[in-house]
């Protein structure tokens, strides 16, 4: 009892002090919740327009739900503090289902490492709307492999929210003996909220989502915006850093931006598909899904992060339910990765909202920070893919993902 205590005075603890430091830090690190959310929402409820009805929207449309239900807290101050009780009251399901009974080493350590990347990434990882679709995931994770329909299911609503979560869906149908189950839970919940959508009138709005991304320029913090990024620093001819308004976000320009804007999606795409082809020949050769589920999901999350020209520090999120897989598993082995996301969550946090103006300024500090940031995320797909390759058949014992 006395370590599921020191769990939840955790939870407690980190929420509370994420929370306030939304409220503390530069930057607006809660910019996004009353800036558009709000509005979103607030227009909703009024029924004067619905995002992602009426018009297309940058998010699928199960994330207006979350928004709209963020004012059913709104009484304790503002709408705010409403999104901010919301994101904790999803957090402590997950949680909940994480640490269980707290019999399982591996579940204690991926519930110590949950929290400690809610602390080391800061308020962008609970003011954000990918904060909602975290716990969803970690239930889907777990419940894979003893209630395959349900763990479809939130891994699908999860995706529904934020587009991420389709790299989980897309792990377990490679990874899984049963993928007529993933594969149909996934059709079936995608085909009644898209139902729900053309019944509402969006039929020009259902998929708007998808061509908003691909359109997109380069964004400061992504990976491949590095070259931008340090020629801005140097002053190189016809390199800047500048504010897309249409967006809301601060992109780069130079020599080639938008060619190399143009071919992110295609290099993506290729990515992703080295990496579920490599998947899909580890279980092919007898690879359990124990062994090639957690490498494949986090290889396949890091290349939608490092291969994207969208680079949002809330990214980081998305690793925590592939690394809380691997520790439920094998905590031994995936210690290494999870320290390599603390630690890149913590420079993230740096990077934003901390150290944010300067590095709009292109200064040496925030872009030396954000460089080693990026080169860690490199490193660690690295890592995620060579361990997928080398995924091999072993001897069948009791699954560590059954729920306690």
């Amino acid at each position: 009892m006395s370590r599921r205590v020191a769990l939840w005075a955790a939870f407690v603890l980190v929420h509370a002090a994420v929370i306030a430091a939304g409220f503390l830090f530069p930057s607006q690190p809660m910019g996004d919740v009353y800036n558009v959310y709000e509005p979103w929402s607030a227009d909703a409820l009024r029924g004067a327009r619905i995002v992602g009805i009426t018009e297309p929207w940058v998010y699928p449309q199960i994330a207006l739900v979350p928004m709209m239900a963020a004012w059913m807290f709104a009484w304790l101050g503002s709408y705010t503090w409403g999104w901010a009780v919301l994101v904790s009251g999803c957090n402590a399901l997950g949680f909940a289902l994480l640490v269980g009974r707290g019999r399982s080493r591996g579940r204690r350590a991926a519930a110590w490492f949950w929290m400690a990347a809610v602390l080391a990434l800061g308020p962008v990882g609970i003011y954000r709307i990918d904060a909602v679709t975290v716990p969803l995931a970690i239930a889907g994770c777990l419940w894979l492999a003893g209630r395959p329909w349900w763990g479809t299911i939130a891994l699908t609503v999860a995706m529904w929210v934020k587009v991420w979560p389709a790299a989980l869906l897309a792990a377990a149908f490679v990874a899984m003996r049963r993928r007529v189950v993933v594969a149909g839970g996934a059709a079936a919940v995608s085909a009644v909220i898209l139902g729900v959508v053309l019944l509402a009138g969006g039929a020009g709005s259902a998929l708007g989502f998808v061509g908003d991304q691909t359109a997109r320029g380069l964004q400061v913090e992504a990976p491949v915006s590095m070259p931008y990024v340090w020629m801005t620093h140097l002053g190189a001819p016809g390199a800047a850093i500048f504010f897309n308004a249409d967006i809301i976000a601060f992109e780069v320009v130079g020599p080639g931006a938008d060619a190399v804007a143009a071919a992110m999606t295609s290099v993506l795409a290729v990515v992703v598909l080295g990496v579920v082809a490599t998947g899909a020949v580890r279980t092919w050769r007898g690879a359990r899904f124990a062994a090639v589920f957690p490498p494949l999901a986090l290889a396949l999350v890091l290349a939608l992060i490092v291969t994207n020209k969208v680079g949002s520090p809330q990214y980081l999120t998305w690793l925590v339910a592939p690394i809380v897989v691997g520790l439920v598993l094998d905590r031994a082995r995936w210690a290494g990765p999870a320290a390599v996301v603390l630690f890149a969550s913590g420079l993230t946090q740096l990077v934003y909202p901390v150290l944010y103006d300067p590095l709009l300024a292109a200064q040496l500090t925030p872009v030396l920070i954000l460089t080693m940031r990026n080169l860690l995320l490199v490193a660690l797909f690295g890592w995620a893919w060579v361990r997928l390759a080398r995924a091999g058949a072993r001897r069948r014992s009791p699954h560590p993902l059954a729920a306690e």
